[in-house]
């Protein structure tokens, strides 16, 4: 412990510089900000670029599994490590509990487990509002309903988003030879195989939107524990690297999450919130560190920041890890009817591709 305790006071005899490490945060503030824009808008506006296209679906797909990569990389090589270091520091190990149990790695487990009971429930929820509506019952998201005329022998369903008056349109086979059309897109309608596999296509959009806010909720989780260390933090040599390597970061990330919004089809406004919720979490973790340390005096090597840290950490890192594994990989590579030989190519290396960016930044940040 004490050659520990030597080597830190060390270093920050060498480079701790309140004034400095202000100036170099609020810089950051502003640096971050714009590249985590930068980053989820640029997803969701290729996307809408694409949208109503005939490579719109697979478009998204291959941006999905780059988001895929970018999340599960993050999880493991970012945050996992992170919170691991925090609970394994000698301020923090040389205390019961911290050295008696791997606190880490419990957290991760219920981080994981919690996300799982989250998806369970709002997934028998989404399921248990369909069957309500069918019994007259005001069923909860969107639901769809028979639209008055048909088109050209065809009978069309509509799907109301959000109650925003916005129509998706799945167009229900009634023709001979039209079964080559099931699946595919027809200008900006949908065909499907009768109304059972409308009202499935709902549901599954109904579940994009729900991976793409617990997926949100485990980055904000990740991004507040970055900022809120940054913030504490008077060592001008720890953070002078981190600005360019955060700023980098949160653009894969952004990219990741962008991906996710992008396919779910949210309204404008919630995309937009989003995005936005997304793009402050980080610089508002900065001011919220720098105001702590001015309260309390605590800086980002204080046991009890570091055990905040590891345990916050730590429960990100589980949600995270659930969500790319179980919601974002597994259903796309294993139960996407649309996923030919040449785009199951072309995920995967997608998905090595995300992973692969987001690790490199693990050798800054």
């Amino acid at each position: 412990m004490s050659a520990c305790t030597t080597d830190t006071t060390a270093r920050e005899l060498l480079c701790r510089d309140g004034a400095a490490a202000t100036h170099l945060k609020l810089i950051s503030i502003f640096i971050i900000f714009f590249t985590s824009v930068v980053g989820i808008s640029f997803p969701v506006l290729l996307a809408k670029a694409f949208h109503g296209k005939p490579v719109y679906d697979r478009a998204i797909l291959v941006i999905k599994c780059f988001a895929a990569g970018v999340i599960l990389s993050t999880s493991l090589v970012h945050v996992l490590p992170d919170a691991f270091s925090a609970l394994s520091d000698c301020r923090v190990a040389v205390n019961h509990p911290w050295k008696d149990y791997p606190f880490a790695g419990l957290v991760t487990l219920f981080g994981a487990l919690l996300a799982l009971l989250v998806d369970l429930t709002a997934s028998t929820h989404v399921d248990g509002g369909s069957h309500h509506h069918h019994h007259g019952e005001k069923s909860v998201g969107p639901e769809y309903s028979p639209i008055d005329g048909d088109h050209r022998g065809h009978k069309k369903l509509g799907v109301e988003e959000e109650g925003k008056g916005r129509l998706t349109e799945f167009r229900v086979i009634g023709e001979e030879g039209d079964e080559e059309l099931v699946g595919k897109r027809v200008g900006m309608v949908v065909v499907v195989d009768g109304e059972a596999e409308a009202a499935e296509m709902v549901r599954m959009r109904q579940r994009q939107r729900l991976v793409s806010q617990v997926l949100e909720i485990g980055i904000i989780f990740h991004s507040v524990i970055i900022g809120v260390t940054m913030g504490m933090s008077q060592n001008k040599c720890t953070i002078r690297p981190l600005v360019a390597a955060l700023a980098f970061h949160q653009i894969f990330e952004g990219m990741g999450l962008g991906g996710c919004i992008a396919q779910a089809g949210f309204s404008v406004v919630t995309t937009a919130y989003m995005c936005f919720m997304f793009s402050v979490t980080t610089p508002v973790g900065i001011m919220l560190g720098m105001i702590m340390f001015s309260l309390t005096g605590y800086d980002d090597s204080n046991v009890n920041a570091l055990i905040m840290e590891g345990l916050l950490g730590s429960l990100s890192s589980g949600i995270l890890i659930y969500m790319a594994l179980v919601n974002l990989i597994s259903p796309d590579f294993f139960h996407n009817k649309m996923m030919e030989t040449w785009l199951k190519k072309a995920c995967y290396l997608s998905l090595v591709l995300g992973s692969i960016s987001m690790s490199i930044l693990a050798l800054w940040a």
